[in-house]
C-alpha cells in the first residue's frame, strides 16, 4: 500500500475516506502510462501533493483535488467527469489550479503571468486553491534535479519571487522555509553547500550551549509555576544566507543560528516569562519585538527578544501560546488542521482580507504583467505598522505616505484627502511614515479628488490602483478624447487611418484579449494609461494585414509642405522643423540642409539664430495657398494640478474641433505639472485661439508654443 493511501486510512473515516480512495483510483487510472522527467510514474506527483496537504491537515475535498489537480490539463478527463464523480466543490478547486491552455499568448512570460492571475482570482474565491498550488510547487521543487539547468534556475527564481512570499503571507512557514532552502540550492549552489556543511558543524559545537539556555528557561517556568514547553530550533539556510548577504557578515559573525522557542498557555504568561527572561539576561536594544500586541499581516503572533548571555553570545528567544505556535507553523492551514471553531471565523476572514484587496485593485489592471509586477511589490513590501487615532493598526509598505494610509482606510477617504496629521502635527502628504506613527487624515467634501502626481508619491500597489481607478471613472470623457487622439496620431505615423483598421471585427478581437465592453472604454484605457497605444495598435494592424493583405495602407505625408514659397520659387523639397512646428500665419524662413532639402522654421525660432551666420543657407520664405492643409503645432501648459491641465486641454481642443496628436506630462523640480501637447490645426489663427482659451482658465499658470513663449 502506498504512503498516500495509508495516510487516507489513518486520517479519514466514513464517506470522506471512501471519496478519497475513489479520487486516488480515478487519478491513478487517468495518469496510467505517463512518466515524469525522472522516469518515474507520473502518479507519484499527485500522491506527493496530496500527502503534503494531509500533513497540513487539509479537508477531504482539498486532498481529493490534489489527487486530481492535473487530470484536466494532462489527460482526456473533462470537467464534467470531475463534477459527476466528485461534485462541484472538488471541480472548483481542480479548475482553480488548472492552467489556461486554450488561449494564445505572445510570450511565455505573458502566459505565466495570465495563469498566475487566474489562480489568484480563484484563490480569492477559495483560499484552498493556492494551498494546493503551494504543495504542488513544493513537490516540483523537491524533484527539480531531473530538469535542465536552465529550467531549474527559471523555476527556482519564480518560486522565490512569487510562491515563497505567498506562503509567508499565508503564514505557512513549513512550506515557506523549505521552498526558500530549495531555491537557494539551485540559484546559489556553492553558497548552499557551504552552509549545509558549515552550519551542521557549528550547531554540533553549540549543542551544549543551546541545552544550557533551554534548561535555564525551564527553571524560570518551574519557579513561576507556569506549564510550558521549551526547545531549540535551527534557523533554515536561506534566512542565514539572507542575513549574511544583507548585513555583509561572515558565518562566524552570525550568532543566532538557533532560536529557542517557549510555548506557554496564555498571553499573560507570555509577558510574565518575557519579563523574567530579561531579568535573567540583558536584552539587546533594538532587538525586542512584540508581535502579540501588533500581529503581522499574516496574523503571526509572538514575542521576540535577543539577549546577551554571560558567555557573551547573543541569543534569540521567541515566546508564544500554543495557539499562536500552530498559527506560526501552519498559518491559514490551521483553520482546517485544528478544526477552528465558528467563533474564530472572523480572525480567519481577517487573514484573507489582503487577498480581496489585491483582487479589488488588480481588477483595474488590464495587463497581466502589470498585475504580476504590482503583486510582487505587494508581496515583498516590508511591513510598516501605523495607527489610526482610535488605535486600529494599519499595515503598509516601507516608506508609505499618508496617502497610502488614507486609501488603506477607504477609497473615498483617499479621494477626499486634503492633508494629514502625524502624531498631532500637520505634515506634507508625501512624508514617509514610521512604525508606531498615529495618523489622522483630513478630508473635504469639496475636494476634486487625487492629483496625478500622487502616483509618484504612493508606495502601495493598492493606493496606486485606486488613484488610477478614480481617473478612469471621473475623467472618462477626457480620457476617451485623449486616447482616441493618441491612437489616431500613432496610426497616421505608422501609415494607417484609424477608421480603416478599427472595425467591428478587429475590435471584437481586441476585446477577447482585454475585455473591453466598448470602443470608448478602450480609448479611455489608453487615455489614462492602463494600456499602451502600441498594445492596441499592433493588434489592430496585425488583424488588418490578415483581413486586407493586398489593400495598400494609407500613407500620410507632408502634402501641406507644398504650400510654401522659398525665395520666390515653388516645387522645392521642403519639410517643417520639429523644433518650432510652423503653421500658416507664422513668419517663416527656409534653411538649406545637406541632403534633406529646405527645412522650414518659424522666423522667431531660437534655432534659426544659430544658423544665420551660415551665409546663403538661410532663405526668406512665405506661405502659398494652404487651404485644406493640415499642420501640427506644439504647446506647453504649466499648472499646479496635472489632472486640471489635462482636463482644460482636452475640453478646449474639443470645443475648437481640433485634434490632439500627442501628449507628454511630467513634473518639474518645483513639482509643477508640465503638459507638452501636439495639436493638429489649419493655421496660426487656430493655435492663437487655442492658447487664448486655455489662458482664460485661472487654474492654468502658463501656456505657450514651443521654441518661444507667447
Amino acid at each position: 500500500m502506498s504512503t498516500a493511501k495509508q495516510m487516507i486510512y489513518d486520517s479519514y473515516t466514513g464517506e470522506e475516506r471512501a471519496m478519497l480512495l475513489r479520487a486516488y483510483a480515478f487519478a491513478e487510472a487517468a495518469h496510467e502510462g505517463q512518466k515524469r522527467a525522472s522516469g518515474e510514474a507520473y502518479f507519484i506527483h499527485p500522491c506527493a501533493v496530496a500527502k503534503i496537504l494531509m500533513e497540513l491537515g487539509l479537508d477531504s475535498a482539498t486532498v481529493a483535488a490534489a489527487f486530481l489537480h492535473d487530470v484536466i490539463e494532462d489527460t482526456p478527463v473533462t470537467e464534467e467527469d470531475i463534477r459527476s464523480n466528485f461534485g462541484d466543490e472538488v471541480l472548483e478547486l481542480v479548475s482553480g489550479v488548472t492552467k489556461l491552455d486554450k488561449i494564445e499568448f505572445r510570450s511565455q512570460e505573458e502566459e505565466e503571468a495570465e495563469n498566475f492571475r487566474k489562480i489568484f482570482v480563484a484563490m480569492a474565491k477559495d483560499i484552498r486553491v493556492i494551498i494546493i498550488k503551494l504543495a504542488d510547487r513544493l513537490h516540483n521543487m523537491r524533484s527539480l534535479n531531473f530538469l535542465s539547468k536552465e529550467r531549474q534556475v527559471r523555476m527556482a527564481r519564480e518560486t522565490l519571487e512569487i510562491y515563497t512570499p505567498l506562503a509567508g503571507r499565508l503564514g505557512i512557514s513549513q512550506i515557506k522555509c523549505e521552498l526558500e532552502d530549495l531555491c537557494l540550492k539551485y540559484l546559489e549552489p556553492e553558497a548552499y553547500e557551504f552552509l549545509v556543511a558549515s552550519i551542521h558543524q557549528k550547531l554540533y559545537e553549540r549543542h551544549n550551549f543551546v541545552d544550557y539556555v533551554v534548561k535555564e528557561i525551564k527553571n524560570i517556568l518551574d519557579e513561576s509555576k507556569i506549564e510550558g514547553e521549551v526547545f531549540g530550533r535551527p534557523k533554515h539556510f536561506y534566512s542565514i544566507y539572507k542575513k549574511m548577504k544583507t548585513q555583509n557578515k561572515s558565518l562566524d559573525q552570525i550568532y543566532d543560528l538557533t532560536a529557542v522557542r517557549v510555548i506557554v498557555g496564555t498571553v499573560d504568561e507570555c509577558y510574565e516569562v518575557f519579563g523574567k527572561i530579561h531579568k535573567r539576561w540583558k536584552p539587546i536594544p533594538g532587538r525586542i519585538k512584540d508581535y502579540i500586541a501588533t500581529p503581522k499581516a499574516n496574523m503571526y503572533q509572538s514575542l521576540h527578544t535577543t539577549v546577551a548571555t554571560e558567555f557573551g553570545q547573543p541569543f534569540e528567544i521567541q515566546i508564544r501560546t500554543a495557539e499562536m505556535h500552530r498559527t506560526a507553523e501552519y498559518g491559514i492551514a490551521a483553520h482546517w488542521k485544528y478544526k477552528e471553531k465558528k467563533s474564530e471565523d472572523s480572525a480567519f476572514t481577517e487573514r484573507l482580507s489582503w487577498i480581496r484587496e489585491v483582487l479589488d485593485w488588480g481588477g483595474g489592471l488590464k495587463d497581466s504583467k502589470e498585475f504580476m509586477e504590482s503583486l510582487k511589490t505587494e508581496l515583498y513590501s516590508n511591513e510598516l505598522l501605523v495607527f489610526t487615532p482610535k488605535g486600529k493598526v494599519i499595515s503598509l509598505p516601507k516608506d508609505a505616505t499618508p496617502i497610502d494610509f488614507a486609501y488603506a482606510i477607504h477609497s473615498e477617504v483617499g479621494n477626499r484627502c486634503t492633508g494629514a496629521r502625524v502624531n498631532g502635527k500637520i505634515v506634507p502628504l508625501g512624508s514617509a511614515l514610521q512604525t508606531g506613527d498615529v495618523v489622522e487624515i483630513l478630508t473635504s467634501s469639496a475636494s476634486k479628488g487625487p492629483s496625478w502626481d500622487w502616483l509618484k508619491i504612493v508606495r502601495s500597489s493598492g493606493a496606486r490602483a485606486k488613484i488610477k481607478q478614480f481617473f478612469k471613472r471621473e475623467m472618462k470623457e477626457e480620457n476617451v478624447k485623449i486616447g482616441r487622439s493618441m491612437l489616431e496620431a500613432e496610426s497616421k505615423h505608422r501609415g494607417y487611418n484609424l477608421s480603416d483598421i478599427l472595425t467591428e471585427e478587429s475590435f471584437a478581437k481586441i476585446s477577447q484579449k482585454f475585455s473591453f465592453s466598448s470602443q470608448d472604454e478602450m480609448f479611455a484605457s489608453v487615455g489614462y494609461g492602463a494600456i499602451s497605444v502600441n498594445q492596441v495598435l499592433f493588434k489592430l494592424i496585425d488583424f488588418y494585414k490578415k483581413v486586407v493583405p493586398k489593400q495598400p495602407a494609407y500613407r500620410g505625408g507632408h502634402a501641406d509642405t507644398g504650400g510654401v514659397i522659398v525665395k520666390g520659387m515653388t516645387g522645392l523639397l521642403t519639410r517643417f522643423a520639429g523644433c518650432c512646428n510652423p503653421v500658416p500665419g507664422d513668419e517663416i524662413v527656409g534653411y538649406v540642409s545637406r541632403g534633406r532639402g529646405v527645412v522650414i522654421h518659424r522666423a522667431d525660432c531660437p534655432n534659426v539664430h544659430t544658423l544665420e551666420g551660415e551665409e546663403g543657407r538661410v532663405l526668406p520664405a512665405e506661405w502659398a495657398d494652404t487651404s485644406g492643409g493640415r499642420f501640427v503645432a506644439s504647446i506647453v501648459i504649466r499648472a499646479k494640478d496635472q489632472g486640471v491641465a489635462l482636463s482644460v486641454l482636452t475640453q478646449v481642443v474639443s470645443d475648437l474641433r481640433l485634434m490632439i496628436t500627442g501628449v507628454n506630462s511630467r513634473f518639474d523640480k518645483n513639482k509643477t505639472a508640465v503638459i507638452e501637447a501636439s495639436v493638429r490645426l489649419n493655421g496660426k489663427q487656430d493655435i492663437d485661439l487655442l492658447i487664448k482659451k486655455i489662458r482664460e482658465d485661472d487654474r492654468i499658470d502658463e501656456v505657450f508654443r514651443t521654441a518661444t513663449k507667447g
